[in-house]
C-alpha cells in the first residue's frame, strides 16, 4: 500500500486493463505469432513458382505483400500501442502485483524487450524491403530468412509471456523456494504454451482468409491455391489446438475450475455456463467447416464467408482471456497476493493494526467518530477497488442491492454479517483485511454513496493525494511506544 491509488469509478479499473489486454493478445496471436509464419511460408511457395510460372509468382508475391502490409500497420500501431498501454494500466492499477512480478521475473522481462526489440527490427526490415527483395533470387532468399527470423521472435515474446501469465495463475513450489526458475517453469506453463500456440496459428489462417476475400478477389489464378493454403493452415493446427486445450485444462487446479460457471456467463447467468461453453464450441466447429470448404472447393468459397473465422477466433479468444483472469482470483498471484492488491502474508498484520495504520496515502490512519465516511471511502479503496466501483461497473452498491429482500434498501447489519464471511460464499472474493471499525466505517460509505448517488468516488488522478502528516506522526509514535514497528 505504498502508492497513490488510480481509480475510474464509472468504467472500472479491471475493465480497463481487460479491455487493452485483449486487444493486444487479439492483435498479437492472430497477426504476430500466428499469421506472420504463414505470410513468410506463403512467400516462400510463391519464390518456388518464380521460374516455372514466373507471372503467377509475381502475382501470387504481390497478393501476399499487401496482406503484410496489413500486418505491419496493425502490429506496429494498435499492437504496439496496447503493449505499452498494459504496462501503463497495470501500473496504475494494481502497482503492487506488477512490482512483485517484475522483482520475480526481472530477466525474463529484461530478455522479453531485448526480443522485442528485435522483433520491430525485423517487421521493418522485412516488410520495407519487400520490393526491392524481388529484384534477385539472393535478395529474396535473404528476404524470407528474414521473415523466418521475424517469426520466431514473435513467437519467443509469447513463450516468455506465458510463463509468467502461468505463475499468476498457479505459482508452484515458488511460494516454498522463491526461485525464478521454479517460478517461471510453473505447473501451467507448458500446458498454456502448448494451447496457445496451436490457437494463435489457427488465428493466422483465420486472418489470412480475411484478407484473402479482400486482396485476391480479382485474381482468380492466385485466389484459388492461396485460399486453399490458407484453409489447410487452420485445419491442420485445429486438432493441436484441440489437444492442447484438453491438456491446459487438465492441470488447472480444482479450486479454479470451480469458478468457471460465473467466468464463462458471470453472476447474471451463471447457470448457463454450459449452454454458452456448447455455443463457443459449435461455433469453433462452424469455422473448421468453412476452412474445409475453403481447402476443398476454394472457388466456391464466397468472401462473406471467409470473414466468419477469425471473427469466432477472436471471440473464442476474448472469452478464453476473461475466464483465464477471471478463474484465478481471489488472487492476482496466485497463492501469494489477493486482487486487491494485498498480500496474503500480510493479512494478520492488517487484522491486528488495521489497513489504514499501513497505508502510505490516505488522510485517516485510524478510524475515529469523527471520520467514519472518510475512513471507509479508504478502506474501500485499499480493499475493494481494484475490482468494484461504487457507482459504475460492478458498483458494489449493486451487488447489496441484489441481496436485499426488496432489492433496494440496503442492511447496515446484514452487510457487516456478510462481509466478512463472503469469501466462504463466493470463492473468488478475498477476505476482508481490516479491523472490526474498518468494517463499520466500510458499511457506513457505502450507505452514504448509495443515499448520495450523484458523488462519484475519484481517484488519485482526480482526487490528488491527502496525508494527514500528523496523524500519521502521532499513530508511528503511539506504535513506537507499544514496542511496534511504523
Amino acid at each position: 500500500m505504498d502508492f497513490p491509488l488510480f481509480h475510474l469509478d464509472f468504467f472500472g479499473n479491471r475493465l480497463l486493463i481487460a479491455t487493452i489486454a485483449i486487444v493486444h493478445v487479439l492483435v498479437n496471436h492472430a497477426l504476430a505469432v500466428g499469421f506472420l509464419p504463414l505470410v513468410v511460408l506463403l512467400e516462400y511457395l510463391g519464390f518456388r513458382k518464380r521460374r516455372t510460372e514466373p507471372a503467377l509468382a509475381a502475382a501470387w508475391d504481390d497478393v501476399v505483400r499487401r496482406m503484410m502490409r496489413v500486418g505491419f500497420i496493425v502490429t506496429t500501431t494498435v499492437g504496439a500501442m496496447t503493449g505499452v498501454g498494459i504496462w501503463l494500466s497495470a501500473s496504475l492499477v494494481n502497482p503492487a502485483s506488477l512490482g512483485s512480478l517484475i522483482r520475480v521475473f526481472y530477466g525474463a522481462w529484461f530478455t522479453e524487450w531485448i526480443i522485442f526489440i528485435l522483433e520491430v527490427v525485423f517487421i521493418m526490415i522485412y516488410f520495407l524491403t519487400w520490393r526491392t527483395a524481388g529484384e534477385s533470387e539472393t535478395a529474396k532468399v535473404r528476404h524470407i530468412r528474414f521473415g523466418t527470423a521475424l517469426a520466431v521472435f514473435s513467437w519467443l515474446t509469447m513463450a516468455i509471456i506465458v510463463g509468467i501469465l502461468a505463475f499468476m495463475m498457479d505459482t508452484g513450489s515458488w511460494t516454498a523456494d522463491k526461485t525464478f526458475i521454479s517460478g517461471f517453469v510453473n505447473p501451467l506453463y507448458l500446458p498454456q504454451l502448448l494451447f496457445r500456440t496451436p490457437l494463435a496459428m489457427m488465428m493466422g489462417g483465420a486472418f489470412a482468409l480475411l484478407l484473402l476475400a479482400f486482396f485476391a478477389r480479382r485474381t482468380p489464378a492466385v485466389r484459388r491455391p492461396l485460399v486453399s493454403f490458407a484453409a489447410l493452415w487452420l485445419l491442420v493446427w485445429t486438432p493441436m489446438g484441440a489437444v492442447g486445450a484438453a491438456y491446459y485444462y487438465s492441470f488447472i487446479p480444482d479450486a479454479m475450475v470451480g469458478n468457471l460457471p460465473t467466468a464463462v456467463g458471470t453472476m447474471a447467468f451463471m447457470d448457463w455456463h454450459s449452454s454458452l461453453l456448447t455455443v463457443m464450441l459449435v461455433a469453433v466447429l462452424l469455422s473448421v467447416i468453412i476452412a474445409l470448404w475453403g481447402y476443398l472447393a476454394p472457388r466456391r468459397l464466397p468472401g462473406v464467408v471467409m470473414v466468419l473465422p477469425i471473427i469466432v477466433l477472436m471471440v473464442f479468444l476474448g472469452s478464453f482471456e476473461r475466464i483465464r483472469e477471471f478463474i484465478r482470483k481471489p488472487y492476482v498471484v496466485g497463492d501469494y497476493m489477493y486482487a486487491n492488491g494485498l498480500r496474503v502474508a500480510d493479512y494478520p498484520l492488517y487484522r491486528r493494526d488495521g489497513l489504514l495504520a499501513h497505508a502510505t496515502y490516505v488522510d485517516t490512519p485510524a478510524v475515529t467518530a469523527d471520520n467514519t465516511v472518510a475512513a471507509g471511502r479508504n478502506v474501500f479503496m485499499l480493499a475493494c477497488s481494484r475490482c468494484h466501483t461504487v457507482q459504475g461497473i460492478n458498483s458494489v452498491i449493486t451487488k447489496f442491492r441484489d441481496q436485499s429482500s426488496d432489492g433496494r434498501t440496503l442492511d447496515p447489519v446484514a452487510m457487516k454479517s456478510y462481509i466478512p464471511k463472503m469469501h466462504n460464499v463466493w470463492f473468488y472474493m478475498p477476505p476482508f483485511p481490516g479491523t472490526e471499525a474498518e468494517l463499520d466505517a466500510l458499511v457506513e460509505f457505502i450507505i452514504h454513496a448509495d443515499r448520495h448517488p450523484g458523488e462519484s468516488l475519484p481517484g488519485a488522478q482526480d482526487g490528488g493525494v491527502a496525508v494527514a502528516h500528523e496523524e500519521v506522526a502521532r499513530a508511528d509514535e503511539n506504535r513506537r511506544g507499544e514496542g511496534g514497528t511504523p
